[in-house]
């Protein structure tokens, strides 16, 4: 029994790893300052998932009735559009930042209106920006994005937890320790996505940005790929 203890936690730490949910979360982390907001990020992702498999799963194995496939498909879908909402955000933040529009007025009272961007002047402020301490307010963002992949992802944990155990104790032991693998894998995942991120901040602004312009439309059209599978099976 503590052989499939432990593989519940294992399989915690790669279910954080799939794609769905390092895209949630690499969009997260793109807008952190420091690689220890990242990994508090990416741990109160876990959480929230941890609590919402840890409800769904006991109530499921209290009744021992499995959820619905339409609700487990419907929770899958709204995952893709939450999964959108945030690719999409990214890169707006990203058209924010690098380009910026303005009037300009010349010493002979012409009036322009001009872009232009501020890379150059990114670069050389990016160290300071960086060291600066922001107040720690709980990433309540995070958190809700973790507990609605939870939801999306309880059906197929269930599954597995009523192949490996027999009893409604070793239930919620194993649903638990599948939760904090979770939280750990992504906490993880949080700081190897930072370290590029926090680099390129540093020393690199115009890859920065675009890095963070990678992961936003990635995260979009993974949403758009869950939305149209789903739609498709239908």
């Amino acid at each position: 029994m503590i052989e499939t203890l432990l593989i519940g936690f294992l399989l915690g730490i790669r279910h954080a790893m799939e794609s769905d949910h390092v895209a949630a979360v690499a969009s997260l982390v793109s807008r952190s300052p420091s690689t220890r907001e990242s990994v508090r990020l990416g741990s109160v992702w876990g959480l929230g998932h941890t609590l919402t498999l840890f409800i769904f799963g006991s109530a499921v194995l209290l009744v021992d009735k499995m959820i619905p496939e339409q609700i487990a498909l419907t929770l899958e879908f709204i995952v893709g559009i939450m999964l959108v909402v945030l690719g999409i955000d990214v890169v707006r933040r990203f058209m924010r930042d690098s380009l910026h529009f303005h009037f300009h007025r010349h010493a002979d009272g012409t009036l322009h209106w001009h872009a232009h961007t501020h890379e150059a002047e990114e670069a050389s402020s990016s160290h300071s920006i960086h060291e600066h301490v922001h107040p720690e307010h709980f990433p309540l963002r995070a958190l809700l994005i973790g507990i609605m992949h939870g939801m999306a992802g309880s059906a197929a944990l269930i599954v597995l937890t009523l192949q490996s155990v027999h009893s409604f104790a070793m239930g919620l032991i194993y649903i638990s320790l599948f939760g904090i693998g979770s939280i750990a894998g992504m906490a993880l995942l949080s700081m190897i996505i930072m370290l590029p991120l926090r680099h390129s901040a540093n020393r690199f602004a115009g890859l920065h940005q675009y890095l963070q312009l990678g992961i936003g439309s990635v995260t979009a059209l993974l949403g758009i790929s869950i939305m149209y599978g789903i739609a498709n099976s239908v």
